[in-house]
């Protein structure tokens, strides 16, 4: 099948095919039969052996044993002769070999370590006559060396490795090379390294020795340097083995690592001789810089900064006088220098901070426009801050602004410079530039900003520092961009907090014609909050009880703006709002319940009192359909609080009424039919409702006479129940019915209007002549205009009708008090005119038969 199974696959074909070959044969099988028995049963538990699994191979490595005997038993009955017995016994033990080096195998990976030996052994004896199979053996041996090192097995892995070096020592001409040997020393060095170091020194020194002069490799000089080292050898010893490893040809790197591991165990007399020696050896290659590198890494180490500084400063006068490190030295060289600066920055040592800065400084060139060179700016522009330094910290910004001025961090330090300058202005501008740039940080090259933590970071920082300095404007910039760009939902909170609380100071203080501005703001704020508590909870970003304390607070703080700015109405309903939106990510509790309710009425009537200004007719119906949406809600609301306590005394019902009639009145809406009928079928409505439905009814673009005539008759009918006459609230009703029956200047009314006009003045003159609490001004007026609709009927020649209405005016007079004597004169003196008239008229009618 080739490469078309795997060797998994392959190995238990085999193991089908054996077993049923085996099956197949009995004791008088053929040698042919025997010889193919022995092929398959090595091959399949070979076959097992190498992909792991050694349990399965053994039974067939057994069988293929007895094969072997098998098969030398019958060789042997056939032999005549010595000649005949050599030749059986050499083509017999070559299978017997490679079956015994498998079972070797296979024990290693069951960890049968003596069977393991047993089967090496037999494997060792036959090489005298199997000498071929010396280099075979000895990297098996090498292999199981290698394993059980591996395992921490150090015992059995030394075993093995010494068994694969006296092996391949056995016969030069099949050894494994003197190459191998070492590299089998070596090893066999390290286990008694890892081993235990003092009790086997010398066996790993001796073993390491060997391995060095079979073949000399940087490995074993370095290898023999960390055996001394870890045996607690004495410095001379140590110097001895450098001085060996001088008088051989070395690469840079290899002895720089020596000089790292002498140092790193504190052997600093025998390492930096050592290196000092490396630097004249290494004098002309272009790599010396890091050998000089080293040496001061080392000195700074070990706390011995003034060589270090020398080295250091060597190292400029040569970058100068045509002595260059290489560009990857000289970036290390940096990299320690900066470090030794920060650390020094930590440690709040800034002079000594700046003298590190400075000798990074030393190798750029003048003008050299640099991104590096921009962060060793800034990062001075700190130091000199800290040491009350500004100009040279304005200065250094100045430079790091011209070499990377699209850097978040250089516009960070600008800012710095103009909140501790007073420039309001100049620090808005580079937080608005800081802002800018965090919104694009794919863009920017430091990949600091990827996460966006760096970036938050920052805008923090600059909150903070304008805070201290009483420089608000710009902390409220900061705020503003750390709370659209961080990720960290607290963070985004307690920054939108900050920002209510500033502009909040602000509005307080303003006139009125600023203020709308920054109430507008507050919305924003509010707005972005409730964004960013709608977004899915995750237990990481916030606790539920923080989350929940976050929300009170800002539906709090939406609510008492909506209170205390109530002469901005638009603003006011957008607070309510935003407060009962707040809520309802809050506990349903009875509180919340009713703060929810509050929100939404006064949302739904500020709508409706906006609606009654002049303004656009689209306009107005979007006000009074989303008071619809507010008022339907509230009404859901309603329903759930209700059943949580008394509230016989909330006009919640009543308001959410007039609320909605209002609405669908303006709206022209169809469902105002059936609204009403469940007005009308309200077994205790009050007159009050009544009477403002009667108003609303007629209050434009609102008109619906009839359903004002209705309301105001049911008014009426419920003030004439009552025990004690309110002839006030009478008067208003009477009033209504009859200007809207009767509009003033109508002359030619028909007989239906008049007749309808005519019983509302028969119910008002009965009411003002059994009350004494009739208002005056009333009477006066309905006398008024019921004498004006006799004179228009008298001027039209209905002088019967002329007469009625004049008559009715008249009984209104004896009614009036202090007003009578002002109209009473006249008004028998045109009465008797219009009788007289009536008079003439009737001489003219025939008389009835």
């Amino acid at each position: 099948m080739g490469s078309f199974i795997n060797d998994e696959q392959r190995a238990k074909l085999r193991h089908i095919a054996c077993r049923l070959a085996l099956l197949c044969e009995d004791n008088s099988s053929s040698e042919e039969t025997v010889r193919r028995q022995i092929l398959m049963t090595m091959k399949t538990g070979k076959g097992w052996v190498d992909i792991g699994k050694a349990v399965l191979a053994d039974g067939f490595l057994e069988i293929a044993i007895k094969s072997i005997e098998n098969l030398y038993t019958r060789l042997m009955k056939r032999s005549n002769g010595e000649a005949d017995i050599h030749v059986h016994k050499a083509d017999v033990e070559k299978n017997l070999f490679k079956v015994l080096s498998y079972q070797a195998e296979s024990a290693v990976a069951q960890g049968d370590f003596q069977k393991a030996v047993i089967c090496v052994q037999r494997c060792k004896d036959m090489l005298m006559r199997l000498p071929k199979e010396t280099c075979y053996l000895s990297l098996l041996c090498y292999n199981f060396g290698v394993e059980t090192y591996e395992q921490k097995r150090y015992e059995q892995s030394s075993f093995w490795l010494s068994q694969s070096y006296e092996i391949g020592k056995m016969d030069k001409r099949y050894s494994t090379g003197q190459e191998m040997q070492a590299k089998v020393l070596r090893l066999l060095a390290t286990v008694y390294l890892e081993w235990d170091c003092k009790v086997y020194q010398d066996k790993a020194l001796q073993a390491i020795s060997l391995a060095n002069k079979e073949n000399l490799h940087p490995a074993g000089f370095f290898l023999k340097i960390q055996i001394l080292l870890k045996s607690g050898a004495a410095d001379e010893d140590l110097s001895t083995a450098i001085a060996e490893i001088m008088h051989h040809e070395v690469s840079l790197d290899f002895c720089l690592n020596t000089a790292k591991m002498l140092l790193e165990h504190n052997r600093e007399l025998v390492g930096f001789d050592f290196l000092k020696s490396v630097a004249g050896r290494f004098e002309s290659s272009p790599d010396l810089g890091k050998v000089i590198l080293l040496h001061i890494e080392f000195l700074l180490q070990r706390m011995r900064e003034p060589l270090a500084k020398q080295k250091i400063e060597d190292i400029i006068t040569g970058h100068y006088t045509g002595k260059q490190l290489s560009a990857e030295t000289l970036n290390q060289l940096h990299i320690i220098l900066w470090d030794r600066a920060a650390k020094n920055y930590e440690a709040k040592n800034y002079p000594e901070a700046l003298q590190w800065y400075n000798y990074s400084l030393s190798f750029y060139s003048s003008g050299q426009i640099d991104q590096n060179l921009a962060k060793l700016k800034r990062n001075m522009a700190s130091c000199y801050l800290h040491l009350k330094q500004l100009e040279k910290a304005k200065e250094a910004v100045k430079e790091a602004e011209r070499c990377d001025p699209r850097s978040i961090f250089t516009q960070f330090s600008v800012y710095k410079i103009a909140v501790l300058e007073g420039n309001a202005d100049k620090a808005v501008e580079a937080i608005v530039s800081m802002g800018k740039l965090a919104e694009e940080p794919a863009q920017h090259e430091d990949k600091l900003l990827a996460d966006g933590s760096t970036v938050t970071t920052l805008l923090s920082l600059a909150a903070q520092i304008a805070l201290e300095n009483e420089q608000h404007a710009a902390a409220i910039k900061a705020l503003e961009y750390l709370s659209q760009n961080s990720q960290d939902c607290q963070q985004v909170f307690i920054a939108l907090k900050c920002l209510i609380r500033l502009v909040l100071s602000k509005v307080i203080a303003e006139l009125e014609d600023k203020r709308m501005k920054d109430l507008d703001t507050l919305l924003t704020y509010l707005t972005l909050a409730h964004q960013k508590l709608a977004e899915p909870f995750t237990e990481g970003s916030l606790t539920l009880e923080l989350r929940t304390q976050v929300t009170h607070w800002f539906r709090k703080v939406a609510w008492n703006l909506a209170v205390q700015f109530e002469n901005c109405p638009g603003t006011m309903r957008d607070f309510f709002i935003l407060s009962f939106k707040f809520s309802q990510f809050c506990h349903p509790d009875k509180a919340v319940l009713i703060a929810q309710k509050t929100c939404l009425l006064m949302a739904a009537a500020i709508g409706l009192e906006m609606g009654r200004q002049n303004i656009a007719l689209a306009e107005q119906i979007e006000l009074l359909t989303q008071a619809l949406q507010h008022i339907q809600a509230c009404r859901d609301i309603w329903k759930a609080l209700k059943p949580t306590g008394d509230f016989s005394k909330d006009p919640t019902d009543t308001l959410l009424l007039l609320y909605e009639f209002e609405a669908r009145a303006k709206l022209n809406d169809p469902a105002l039919e059936s609204l009403l009928e469940s007005v009308w079928d309200l077994p205790q409505v009050e007159s009050k409702t009544l009477e403002t439905i009667a108003s609303l009814a007629m209050e434009p673009p609102a008109h619906y006479p009839s359903v004002c005539k209705k309301a105001l008759k049911n008014a009426l009918t419920i003030y004439k129940k009552q025990e004690a006459v309110d002839g006030v609230r009478i008067s208003k009703c009477l009033h209504s019915l009859i200007h809207l029956s009767l509009p003033s200047g109508v002359i030619d009314a028909d007989a239906c209007v008049l007749e309808e006009a005519w019983g509302y003045f028969e119910d008002a003159l009965s009411t003002v002549s059994s009350t004494d609490n009739y208002p005056e001004v009333e009477t006066l007026w309905l006398m008024t205009r019921a004498w004006n609709t006799g004179i228009f009927q008298y001027s039209s020649g209905k002088y019967k009708e002329a007469e009625q209405w004049c008559g009715l005016g008249m009984r209104f007079l004896h009614h009036l008090g202090s007003l009578k004597s002002s109209y009473e004169s006249n008004m028998v003196s045109l009465y008797s005119e219009v009788l007289d008239k009536l008079d003439r008229v009737k001489g003219f009618l025939p008389n009835e038969e």
